[in-house]
């Protein structure tokens, strides 16, 4: 009896966890681009016990994880400290080249454009990106545009920094996937 009793109080807890995730509104610069789109996952990024950003991962139906760079996403981060523009780029490209190989000149370009884009960030502030499958990424933050990196390599790497299996955050990537996943049928191993 306590047996159903804790899988009650469990299938409970994670429906309510849906409706709290299902329940948040679509951030309104996401609405032209991604007016259909639901609220996949969420989690803080943790630094050393230092609370780093939470990010939001928004998806539009037909989303798959395994093929994540053919759908249009975004992917929100609020900070929850402060950090210099230069410091995000720099920390963004080595992070892309724990998936591939990267050349140095492609780095370079790639490094430069971040480094354009990406303003200085101060807690409360909310940096998001846009996947567009076969274009690039266009980048918002606090609702204001900042301009786009038409490169599908590009953003495939970028966005690969949370949704890749070869991302340094593999619990955050569970977590932002967590809706993503469409459950598994009967009878099928786990």
């Amino acid at each position: 009896m306590k047996n159903v009793a804790a899988c009650a109080i469990l299938a409970l807890t994670g429906c309510l966890y849906g409706l709290r995730i299902q329940a948040q509104p679509l951030p309104p610069e996401l609405r032209p681009t991604l007016p259909v789109a639901s609220l996949s996952g969420q989690a803080k990024l943790k630094f050393w016990g230092l609370e780093v950003y939470q990010a939001t991962l928004w998806i539009a139906p037909g989303f798959a994880e395994s093929a994540y760079e053919q759908s249009p996403f975004a992917l929100e981060l609020a900070y929850l400290r402060d950090f210099k523009g230069v410091d995000i780029a720099k920390r963004s490209m080595a992070e892309m080249r724990r998936q591939a190989p990267i050349s140095q000149a492609q780095a370079t370009a790639w490094e430069n454009q971040m480094r354009a884009l990406f303003p200085d960030v101060n807690t409360g502030d909310r940096i998001t990106g846009v996947h567009q499958p076969a274009t690039g990424a266009v980048f918002w933050s606090n609702g204001r545009l900042l301009g786009e990196v038409r490169d599908p390599a590009f953003a495939k790497l970028f966005f690969g920094i949370w949704l890749s299996p070869q991302t340094s955050e593999p619990q955050l990537r569970r977590a932002l996937l967590a809706q993503a996943r469409s459950p598994a049928p009967v009878g099928a191993a786990p």
